[in-house]
């Protein structure tokens, strides 16, 4: 099996990239965002848990999303992979998602940031705050602090993968094309 943790920062094309990734590589992609939605929405046990502390202003347990982490790997196990989007984002995390992938004699395969300057990012983001009609997407400052919570949470777990040699910097900037080739370079010598 091929798993993969896709990083990057906001608008760092993501999403787009992970679309492309299932496609070549039958990845199943586990965005935990959605995940949060899925569960809250078909008010599963799990739903509700997190919804009460959600409700109340207090982060979720990372006992809470590993559960729903093993829930759709658990649901999916004919894929040949998985690519986890925003999560990790802690090493207490990295190491609930590795015992999860042990206890299936899996283990994480690399973890691959997409490397894009901020002022690319904050470009990018501020023209899609015009289609997208995001608040938090058309405001430079709310788009900077954003790229510094996501550097002060994620160099940590980065520097944690890459104390395996997993952990590798694709540069994000290019047309979606060349990018996604950057990627699969990384990924073709892991199938």
């Amino acid at each position: 099996m091929v798993n993969l943790i896709l990083f990057g920062p906001p608008g760092s094309g993501k999403g787009t990239q992970a679309v492309k990734l299932v496609d070549r590589y039958n990845l199943l992609h586990i965005s935990t965002g959605d995940l949060f939605r899925y569960e809250i929405g078909n008010q599963t046990p799990l739903g509700k848990e997190a919804k009460s502390y959600m409700d109340k202003g207090q982060l979720v347990p990372d006992s809470v999303t590993i559960g729903m982490l093993r829930n759709k790997v658990e649901a999916n196990p004919d894929v040949a992979g998985y690519i986890f989007d925003g999560f990790p984002r802690t090493i207490p995390q990295c190491e609930a998602l590795d015992d999860l992938l042990a206890e299936k004699g899996e283990s994480i395969s690399k973890l691959l940031m997409l490397d894009v300057p901020d002022n690319e990012i904050v470009k990018r983001i501020l023209l899609r705050g015009e289609s997208s009609g995001r608040a938090d997407d058309l405001n430079e400052e709310v788009v900077r602090n954003r790229i510094a919570v996501y550097k002060n949470e994620t160099t940590p777990v980065f520097d944690y993968y890459a104390k395996e040699d997993k952990s590798v910097k694709i540069h994000g900037v290019g047309g979606i094309e060349e990018i996604f080739d950057r990627l699969a370079e990384e990924v073709d010598v892991l199938v």
